[in-house]
């Protein structure tokens, strides 16, 4: 009879830095519970005594909130505020059940969460003709930044892969390239083949009039679960 109840959670999450997650968690299921499930949520990176989200341990004092506080509902999703770099990595949704035949525990199967910063796109200070785009993110072979102008992207002259600094709990990703001639410029930051943010700078070279170049940055955080 327990495996007609299931729980779902996102197998990814990202979200930028200092920003507060929703963390879904949905419970499905079609028989009479006796009792509302009882709800953990935790933080598996780090296995400790602190490391329970909900209900939430010292570590989470405050930081933690259910996002439905109805016992009954099937919605066992919380919101994680101010998130920082040490929250990266997995979580896990698990139940304690009580049905009229049985008493079990059920789990999701974790949810990744990985955390970005305010991207930087702009003209280096040595040389003003070079674009520089470079932003923080956690430590995932899937992140990856491209730069476009007009919509083609570009080949990079400068970049760097993103090694890590072994006290630092992220990784700095970086692309350059020369600009070509006025337009749309759009430094693009993707998981896999997700958009998650981007910033875009217009350039108006200084033979045209209005002379000096204009950046715009626009940041879009998109919530990946996929």
């Amino acid at each position: 009879a327990s495996s007609l109840v299931t729980v779902h959670q996102p197998p990814v999450l990202t979200t930028a830095l200092g920003h507060d997650v929703a963390m879904p968690c949905t419970i499905f299921h079609n028989e009479t519970m006796v009792t509302p499930p009882v709800l953990y949520w935790m933080y598996l990176t780090q296995n400790t005594v602190n490391s329970r989200l909900w209900i939430p341990s010292e570590k989470y004092e405050g930081r933690v909130d259910l996002l439905d506080n109805n016992a009954n509902s099937f919605n066992k999703s919380i919101l994680l505020k101010n998130v920082q770099w040490a929250d990266s990595g997995k979580y896990l949704c698990r139940l304690s059940i009580i049905t009229e035949n049985d008493r079990f525990r059920r789990k999701g199967n974790e949810t990744l969460l990985m955390v970005y910063d305010t991207m930087i796109f702009n003209l280096t200070s040595h040389n003003d003709s070079l674009l520089w785009c470079e932003v923080n993110v956690t430590l995932d072979p899937g992140f990856v930044l491209s730069i476009f102008h007009d919509g083609c992207k570009l080949q990079t002259v400068d970049s760097a892969p993103g090694d890590a600094v072994t006290a630092l709990p992220y990784v700095k990703l970086s692309e350059a390239v020369s600009l070509r001639s006025g337009g749309k410029y759009e430094c693009q930051l993707h998981l896999n083949k997700d958009l998650i943010t981007k910033s875009i700078f217009h350039y108006r070279p200084p033979a045209e009039e209005g002379g000096e170049p204009e950046n715009v940055s626009v940041t879009l955080s998109i919530t990946v679960s996929g």
